[in-house]
């Protein structure tokens, strides 16, 4: 059991959110997470033979799916995203030593457990990609996992990122109070109001951004770092093992985007990806259209 003081975003953050009509779902007693409440978006029939599992990244929360959901949803199947802890609706350990790669990738690993999904459609994007594609080493998540929807991300493997990561990252350290919602419209400039203030509602002030201000401190750019063994082995399946189904999209605004090219290298049988011209980090936010997309190609509309 992890013991750890922990802060409750107050529900009245996220009345009448734009765009998210989502009712919440929560979990508090995952083994090893007791009395800590994650949340998670639930969509669709629970019997259905199909599961997207949607996983974000930082500084956002499963809000950044609300554009792909409705369009998942069209093909009968179940949509789950939790919030990572630290992130949206989910605790917020107050600590930040609290978080690790391994707090991180044990949480998605018990979730996916404790809901019993199957037949999983993995889809994500930044931290969500650089935990989510560690997944598959477990033995158990790897019998669950059926295809990839994979979006703006990089799998660290303890060698160095280029030099926007570490820009990135010193920001993230050198600023008290992190303008999320900004930040994000920064990235993505057709954001309204009323979303930027969606992507600020998890953090009330600065104490409740432990999470947001340790995850550009998890990547794994050094060989002794934790997660870089996870990292390597996932590497090797994705490179040697997977025989599944992959769509990827790709932001070209991104700084970072060579480094989606690259792991685009390291899926055995990715095909040449959608580029989503006019978009960056976030191209959930053009979601709508991604969705189609991947959901064309998948076969599923």
């Amino acid at each position: 059991m992890i013991d750890v003081n922990a802060l409750r975003t107050p529900d009245d953050r996220f009345a009448g959110l734009q765009d998210f009509p989502f009712p919440p779902h929560y979990v508090d007693d995952l083994p090893g997470y007791e009395g800590l409440r994650a949340h998670y978006l639930d969509e669709g029939p629970r019997d259905s033979d199909r599961t997207f599992l949607c996983l974000h990244g930082e500084p956002t929360w499963s809000y950044l799916y609300r554009k792909m959901i409705p369009v998942m949803l069209e093909t009968g199947a179940r949509i789950v995203a939790p919030d990572f802890f630290g992130f949206g609706r989910s605790d917020k350990p107050v600590h930040d030593s609290t978080y690790t790669f391994h707090f991180h990738r044990k949480f998605l690993l018990r979730f996916v457990e404790h809901l019993a999904l199957r037949n999983i459609t993995l889809v994500v994007q930044d931290w969500g990609g650089t935990l989510g594609l560690t997944l598959p080493v477990d033995a158990g998540f790897r019998a669950r996992l059926d295809r990839l929807l994979v979006m703006n991300t990089v799998l660290p493997v303890g060698e160095p990122l280029g030099p926007h990561f570490y820009e990135w990252r010193s920001l993230v350290r050198n600023t008290s109070d992190l303008p999320v919602g900004e930040w994000i419209r920064q990235a993505a400039p057709g954001l309204t109001p009323q979303e930027m203030a969606a992507y600020d509602a998890p953090f009330p002030d600065r104490h409740f951004q432990a999470g947001a201000r340790t995850f550009p401190d998890l990547a794994m750019v050094e060989s002794e770092m934790d997660g870089v063994a996870e990292s390597n082995a996932a590497l090797r399946f994705w490179t040697e093992e997977w025989s599944g189904e992959t769509f990827m999209a790709i932001g070209p605004d991104d700084p970072d985007v060579e480094t989606m090219q690259t792991l685009r290298y390291q899926i055995r049988g990715c095909p040449e990806p959608l580029l989503v011209e006019g978009t960056g980090h976030f191209v959930q936010e053009c979601g709508d259209s991604v969705a189609r997309a991947a959901l064309a190609a998948f076969g599923d509309l």
